[in-house]
């Protein structure tokens, strides 16, 4: 039986995390009514329900339900809504909609697929998952596309994002170029770790999760920092200059 260590018990912090950060998207998204904010909650919520799967995998064993459950929550939904949060955020809507057109059918044809695979139960590890268990190996080959789509358009969404608040000489283009940053470089760390779970070391999955996540936190955080309007003779807080 494999010995669990600290690491595995990662994403029970990783969760709760995730669920305040889902909490904080929902209630701006409520104020604001933008689209992508209703992406990003709902891809925190699914980033938080794949740790939650971890979580529940480390304390109460495995199981095939569980583990294709996983796969569903952390492989192909980890980071899809989050990118396609991105997607509405930079792109005008018409052209937001069709790639949701174009890929949300893919995403959802997969999750089928790997609820439908036969699996090979002696590849069940008590208190690890792994999509090794599924029968129809040929459906993993299909994560790499996804990921790929997912991390091109929220870090490089945000690398993007950062170039351009990068050329405002102002207090709040400096955080949002920080905390761009901040985002891009968070999501790259569950992709590397997702890359070196295919390889058996889970583990550096869990800690990936954790340090993106608080990453990204971090960033969005910077990005919404409040800045400060100096007073002046001049500039009195009713007045259009000021707000």
């Amino acid at each position: 039986m494999m010995e669990r260590g600290l690491v595995h018990y990662l994403p029970i912090a990783t969760t709760v995390l995730a669920a305040v950060f889902c909490w904080r998207l929902v209630r701006r998204y409520r104020e604001r009514r933008a689209r992508h904010l209703g992406w990003w909650a709902v891809g925190m919520f699914t980033y938080g329900l794949g740790t939650a799967l971890e979580s529940a995998i480390t304390l109460f064993g495995n199981s095939i339900a569980l583990t294709k459950a996983w796969y569903v929550a952390g492989a192909l939904l980890g980071g899809y809504p989050l990118a396609q949060g991105s997607v509405y955020l930079l792109m005008s809507r018409r052209t937001a909609n069709r790639l949701t057109a174009i890929t949300l059918p893919v995403i959802a044809a997969c999750a089928v697929l790997v609820v439908l695979s036969p699996t090979l139960s002696e590849r069940l590890e008590a208190h690890r998952p792994s999509g090794a268990v599924l029968g129809w190996q040929w459906i993993r080959l299909m994560t790499p596309l996804i990921n790929g789509y997912s991390f091109a358009f929220l870090a490089g969404g945000a690398v993007f994002s950062a170039i351009r608040y990068a050329r405002m000489p102002t207090i709040e283009g400096a955080n949002r170029t920080v905390g761009n940053a901040l985002i891009a470089f968070g999501a790259l760390l569950p992709g590397i770790g997702g890359s070196m779970a295919k390889a058996g070391m889970v583990e550096a999955l869990y800690v990936g999760e954790f340090i993106g996540l608080l990453f990204i936190f971090a960033g969005y955080r910077a990005c919404l920092r409040p800045v400060a309007v100096l007073s002046s003779p001049d500039i009195s807080p009713a007045s259009p200059s000021a707000r």
